[in-house]
Parts: structure tokens; C-alpha cells; sequence
């Protein structure tokens, strides 16, 4: 079972996949994800939070330390 990432990104107005802030969002997550052999397995927006998976654990992972790497800077 993939681990869903959760990120507050955008304005909470924002809950559209149509919006264009969100579809540049997307189209970067699936061409980092082509570039690990793996696939972009759920992506949904609600109130400016964007929840995601990816079919691999290496990605995720090296997701998850860049936002927690961001999230320990002041």
C-alpha cells in the first residue's frame, strides 16, 4: 500500500484539478515519477491541500525528506 503525501500548496479556494497551478503541480510530479520508472497512482486537491501517491517507495521517501528538509528551515 502506497503512503499519501499531504501538502498545503495552494490558496484554500483552490479545489480544482482544472486549475493551472495545480496542473503544472501534476504534470511535474508525472515526469519526476517517469524519470524513477514509476507512476503517479492518486492525485487529489481539496481547500489548497494537494494528497498524493506514487507507486514507489524511494520516491516517496526522497520526497517526504525534501519537505521535512524545508519545513527545518527557518
Amino acid at each position: 500500500m502506497a503512503g499519501v503525501i499531504e501538502v498545503d500548496l495552494f490558496d484554500e479556494d483552490v479545489s480544482s484539478q482544472d486549475h493551472p497551478e495545480v496542473v503544472r503541480f501534476k504534470e511535474v510530479l508525472q515526469k519526476v515519477a517517469e524519470e524513477y520508472h514509476c507512476r503517479l497512482i492518486s492525485f487529489e486537491v481539496e481547500a489548497g491541500t494537494v494528497s498524493f501517491a506514487l507507486d514507489s517507495d524511494e520516491l516517496t521517501a526522497k520526497i517526504l525528506q525534501l519537505l521535512q528538509a524545508k519545513a527545518d528551515q527557518p
